[in-house]
């Protein structure tokens, strides 16, 4: 979630450090600052902000900040308020500077520890107690920089991505990683890091990707990386940054246009997976066929929104695959003491690859008696995708709307490939596996219908205005969908939303329906449909304003108490992709009613890279 900048050349580098945390400002973080060494004898200045990127450039330009080397970094608080002091870089007797992402757990002990051996603290924060372990580790200059680090990294319970610099040692940047994310920026008689290449698209285009437990020194002119005692080396990787992607063209919000994205990247992601008759699944990797002929059933793990794909996909292994198929969420499933049973596979699904819960999740299940681990993820260079043992990628595109719109889309997409796949071992007949295939072929261009609703949606956002609490209802495999809208809804307008099957309304949810409770409904032309409108009339009956979305080959008809929007017609298959893209818009423009900040929520991150 938080974001770090590193930059060592002849040039003042405070531009770049600054380009690179706007960079990240879609990652969520409350304040900001960065560390430069300057002058001839390399003191180390500081500038420091509250809020926005923009508050730190005004606050550099002031102070005229400029330096050859320097580190910084967006902080979303999980020790200590978001404040001027608990800002990072941190300093240790204006000697040392560290910017760190992650928690570190045991820090209290090594805190009060410091604290007899004469150490101040200024801060609330677990990164405090990191540089001044470094300092007292490097005291009287007998020990380097890379040693000290080393030295302190081993007594860190937690994780961490650290950046280090030290007057002293003014020509590198010590880098360590154990649970959060770092990157190398290769140049030319420069090197940078961050968390995140897209940092650093405005000065290279090849990256070093730091595997777990590697520590470095990145310096003008060389990079040196140690995994333990044993100094390795890592492969260099060019990307090809596109522009486009971190511009909001013609829309007002990133999270809108990546809502309009959604054919596009559906049929990217449907590109190569699937022909006009049957699912590929070499497009799962070259040990996909073997690993898939063993799998009796499936274990999903995943966090948030998801989690929601992961449930919608259940519904699909089962009814599709016919295999049984459990979900957790993935904070709560290292705690379980799990019962493998034999022939599961294992399921990661991540938009960013770089979730904390989800990997701990999937490390934890290595030492499991798994057939293997399989990520669904858009980011083909993350841990995730690299600590699994096979991947798909979701073909999404960068992603910078805090509330995930495309991602779960193409997760769903690829979901629903995946559950097409394992039916064939189940009895799947080539006949019914071209029906799915064929129907899921028109998926791009039902997406591309349903937007059309846009503007029949905006209209009906009004009416929420003045809300402060919502419940959203769906039947079976569109119970998950339910979920997935009322999250949405919370996450970026701050209406309190919660999601119920349709079935449990009257074992305890009717109590809340009245005139100012709207209840949202999703209503496809299924087998459940009879039972969703009797749910439905109970709501009606109590005062209740509905707003359904149904599809528009039932009869369903607006009236005093009930706003019906019609959805295209759809294969039951694809109900659930389909119907999300209304409960989207509807989050959006509600959100804009109510003048939230669309793209960055209150409290919520991008990537949350800790526990």
């Amino acid at each position: 979630m938080c974001g770090i900048v590193g930059a060592v050349a002849e040039r003042n580098v405070s531009g770049i450090l600054l380009e690179g945390l706007k960079r990240l400002e879609y990652r969520g973080y409350d304040s900001a600052g960065m560390a430069l060494l300057s002058g001839a004898d390399n003191e180390i200045s500081t500038v420091k902000a509250v809020g926005k990127v923009n508050e730190l450039v005004r606050a550099a330009t002031k102070e005229k900040a400029k330096g050859h080397l320097g580190i910084a970094h967006t902080r979303w608080a999980t020790h200590g308020k978001p404040t001027i002091a608990n800002a990072h870089p941190h300093i240790s007797d204006k000697d040392l500077a560290v910017v760190h992402n992650g928690i570190i757990e045991n820090y209290e002990p090594l805190r009060e520890k410091l604290k007899t051996d004469g150490y101040k603290f200024k801060t609330q924060t677990d990164t405090e107690t990191i540089v001044h372990l470094i300092h007292q580790a490097r005291r009287g200059g007998k020990v380097s920089l890379l040693d000290a680090t080393k030295r302190t990294i081993k007594k860190l319970h937690g994780a961490y991505g650290l950046c280090v610099i030290d007057k002293n040692s003014p020509d590198q940047i010590i880098v360590a990683r154990s649970g959060s994310p770092l990157v190398i920026g290769v140049g030319i008689g420069e090197n940078f890091v961050a968390s995140d290449p897209l940092a650093l698209g405005q000065v290279t285009d090849r990256f070093i990707y730091l595997e777990e437990g590697d520590i470095a020194k990145v310096s003008l002119n060389d990079i040196e990386i140690w995994h333990g005692a044993k100094q390795v080396k890592r492969a260099v990787t060019r990307i090809q940054n596109s522009a486009e992607e971190a511009e909001k063209g013609e829309y007002k919000h990133f999270m809108l246009k990546e809502i309009y994205e959604q054919p596009q990247v559906i049929q990217d992601t449907l590109d190569g997976r699937i022909s006009h008759n049957a699912a590929l699944e070499a497009a799962f990797g070259v040990k996909a066929k073997a690993i898939f002929n063993k799998v009796k059933r499936v274990q999903i793990v995943a966090c948030g929104t998801s989690f929601h794909a992961g449930q919608v996909a259940k519904y699909w292994f089962e009814s599709i695959a016919r295999l049984p198929c459990q979900v957790d969420i993935a904070s709560d499933y290292r705690y379980r003491d799990i019962i493998v049973q034999p022939g599961t596979l294992f399921v990661t699904i991540s938009q960013s690859g770089e979730t904390a819960d989800t990997l701990a999740a999937l490390r934890y299940a290595s030492e499991k008696p798994y057939v293997a681990s399989l990520a669904i993820c858009n980011v083909a260079t993350s841990s995730l995708v690299r600590e699994s043992d096979f991947c798909i990628l979701t073909m999404a595109g960068r992603e910078i709307g805090v509330a995930s719109t495309k991602a779960f889309t193409t997760q769903l997409t690829l979901l629903l490939i995946l559950s097409i796949v394992l039916a064939r071992r189940t009895g799947l007949k080539p006949s019914q596996e071209s029906k799915l295939i064929k129907e899921l072929a028109k998926l791009p261009a039902l997406i591309e219908k349903t937007l059309a609703l846009n503007n029949e949606i905006k209209k009906t956002s009004k009416q929420f205005s003045d809300k402060h609490h919502s419940l959203f209802l769906g039947r079976g495999i569109q119970y998950p969908i339910a979920k997935e809208g009322a999250l949405k809804l919370k996450e970026i307008s701050y209406i309190h939303a919660e999601a119920y099957p349709a079935g449990e309304l009257k074992h305890g949810p009717l109590a809340l329906v009245d005139s100012d409770m709207p209840v949202i409904a999703v209503a496809p032309n299924n087998d459940l449909l009879g039972k969703l409108k009797a749910n439905l009339s109970e709501v009606s009956a109590r005062g209740g304003k509905l707003y359904v979305f149904a599809d528009e080959t039932i009869k369903f008809k607006s009236d005093k108490s009930t706003k019906v929007i019609h959805v295209p017609p759809c294969p039951n298959i694809l109900d659930p992709i389909v119907f999300t893209i209304p409960l989207q818009l509807l989050s959006y423009h509600v959100a804009i009613t109510k003048g939230t900040d669309v793209d960055h929520p209150r409290n919520l991150a991008k990537s949350v890279t800790v526990e």
